[in-house]
């Protein structure tokens, strides 16, 4: 039997809002006014700082705050999206203050006007943090100079308007020069982040006359032709992923278009990598994961994005990777199962899964880019006599995506967990131990299923594991899946959880012997450690799994009676060494 799956609207259950039918255009001369505590003296700080510069030394500049803060602040100001309009997590989303503030500065150098601010706030008795500078970086699309510094609590990075002259048949701009806010808004990556703040005015500035309004109807678009903006920075694609499917907004058609042009594409694949797996990251810890994944797949970037890979080392791969389409599949199912509700064709978990998934906030995170990776499940390659990960490799060396969050160490973890605890039936041919609460205590301890070092929790390995499992019953192109069949899976993984408390094990997954090292070696009358040791704590291990009353005096007469019957394979260092000639032998 199949059931429709019905695609959500966002990881968050978020209704499809509809459009806002205002006529208004509004242009510039929205006043702000809550700029935050930590803001309020900064500002008054850079408009005295203007001042002083213009009456003391003939210099003038202005100051806007671009970016973020502006769009933020904007909405909270009036031009909330009426869609979100009670919408409580937006709204907070919205109205954090943030501390990183952009300053977009009108003929001069942001190093130049950091010293002067420098300068006039020591005379005010406010201290500057030091200076750095971030230089240019055409290669990376990185073309303005930037000064970064610390101020009253905040982090300021300071540049100034831009316009740039391109050379014939190059998108690297031959000359970057003082702009007008017009030509450096028409230069940024969408309209509703090109709004600007003027520090003097106290308004908000639109000068692309679009951002204001869709800000409001929820739309991303580009000040420019997507295409002129896109190969200004291929990276825009990816941000303009972002920010839709961060904030719920619809992505104009030219966007769609423009993204799809294999122009773009190759672009998009010269972009440093750094940059690419950053975007992402931000994407997988953004409110709806799955709606990036989803517009990942319909601008066909899934490629640009993960499939960098060079050709020597493709051909190298145990075998060729999965449909596309199968991470899409394997987030549409992650999104199910962290949002079960009653009309979800995937029956409800056992509440412990989901716990352990709140109790840390990296791994929503971890599970959506996982499912991302799907199409590399199982995948290996040798390099220098090692058998190596093609996921491992993807996150490592396409994405440059460190252990930060556990990407790097924990998601590999994830897809090895899954295939120890795939299909985890409770028979004796699964579980060949005599003793069921060994074996499976043994199996949650496994160092892929669970090892805080890595944020491996054996509760999300399970669910992952799972997961894994429900991928191949969803047809993506029917939207539906073999509910029967995934209601058999879910069943054995609730009933495989049920046995799993009723044995008590949670509490032991991380339990130490109960003998430290020293203890074991005076039991068996050892002076030295050795690496016998190791086994002997295994050992250890699973005989308190099947004596969770234990004590150590018990453990220690179990330990002396192990020994006295041979079964402790020690090394007390009386032993002589084999000879060189005997091991050849």
């Amino acid at each position: 039997m199949c059931t429709h799956f019905g695609t959500p609207e966002s990881s968050e259950g978020i209704p499809r809002r509809e459009k806002c039918e205002t006529k208004m255009t509004v242009s510039c001369g929205l006043i702000v006014t809550n700029l935050g505590d930590l803001l309020v003296p900064a500002a008054s700080t850079w408009d005295g700082c203007t001042k002083a510069l213009r009456e003391e030394k003939g210099i003038t500049t202005s100051c806007r705050i671009a970016g973020g803060w502006v769009r933020d602040k904007a909405s909270t100001e009036g031009f909330l999206p009426h869609f979100f309009r009670y919408d409580l997590p937006f709204l907070q989303l919205l109205g954090t203050d943030s501390h990183d503030i952009d300053i977009a500065l009108s003929d001069m150098m942001g190093v130049t006007f950091a010293e002067h601010l420098s300068e006039f706030a020591l005379r005010k008795g406010i201290k500057t943090g030091n200076i750095s500078k971030i230089a240019q970086n055409p290669d990376q699309s990185k073309h303005l100079e930037t000064a970064t510094f610390r101020f009253l609590g905040l982090d300021i990075d300071l540049v100034n308007l831009r316009s740039e002259e391109y050379a014939e048949n190059s998108r690297i701009p031959s000359q970057v020069i003082f702009g007008t806010p017009l030509q450096d808004a028409l230069r940024r990556d969408t309209t509703i982040n090109a709004l600007f703040y003027n520090v003097h005015t106290r308004e908000v500035e639109d000068h692309t006359g679009k951002g204001l309004k869709d800000l409001r109807n929820g739309v991303i678009r580009t000040p420019l032709p997507p295409r002129e903006t896109f190969l200004d920075d291929p990276l825009r694609v990816l941000r303009c992923v972002r920010f839709a499917s961060r904030f719920g907004f619809d992505i104009v058609p030219e966007i769609s278009e423009a993204a799809k042009d294999p122009d773009i594409q190759v672009y998009l694949l010269v972009v440093a990598r750094e940059r690419v797996g950053e975007e992402l990251s931000k994407m997988m810890k953004g409110r709806d994961p799955l709606g990036a994944i989803q517009l990942i797949k319909d601008l066909s970037l899934y490629d640009s994005i993960f499939s960098t890979t060079p050709p020597h080392l493709l051909a190298a791969f145990s075998s060729p990777p999965a449909p596309r389409d199968t991470a899409l599949a394997a987030a549409l199912i992650t999104h199910n199962v962290l949002h079960a509700n009653e009309t979800s064709p995937i029956p409800s978990l056992h509440s412990s899964y989901l716990s352990a998934i709140s109790a840390d906030p990296t791994c929503r995170a971890r599970m959506y880019l996982a499912a991302a990776l799907t199409p590399y499940k199982g995948i290996s390659y040798q390099e220098k006599k090692k058998t190596m990960s093609a996921i491992g490799y993807i996150l490592r060396d396409v994405l440059k995506l460190g252990t930060q969050s556990h990407f790097l160490d924990g998601i590999p973890a994830l897809f090895a967990s899954s295939i120890i605890l795939q299909n985890p039936v409770l028979t004796s041919e699964r579980f060949s131990h005599a003793s069921q609460r060994v074996a499976l205590g043994l199996l949650l301890r496994e160092k892929a299923v669970h090892n805080p070092n890595t944020g491996s929790h054996w509760a999300t390995s399970l669910l992952f594991s799972l997961i894994q499992e429900l991928v191949p019953l969803y047809n993506l192109t029917n939207d539906t899946l073999d509910a029967e069949a995934a209601s058999r899976i879910v069943q054995t993984y609730n009933t495989f959880m049920t046995k799993i408390e009723e044995l008590d094990l949670p509490g032991t997954v991380e339990a130490r012997p109960i003998l430290d090292g020293h203890e074991v070696a005076q039991v068996l009358g050892i002076s030295k450690p050795g690496a016998w040791m190791g086994k002997v704590m295994a050992a250890l291990i699973e005989w308190q799994l099947d004596n969770p009353e234990a004590t150590k005096e018990m453990a220690q007469a179990w330990l002396t009676n192990e020994q006295r019957k041979g079964k402790m394979q020690i090394d007390d260092g009386t032993a002589k060494p084999v000879s060189k000639r005997a091991r050849m032998n």
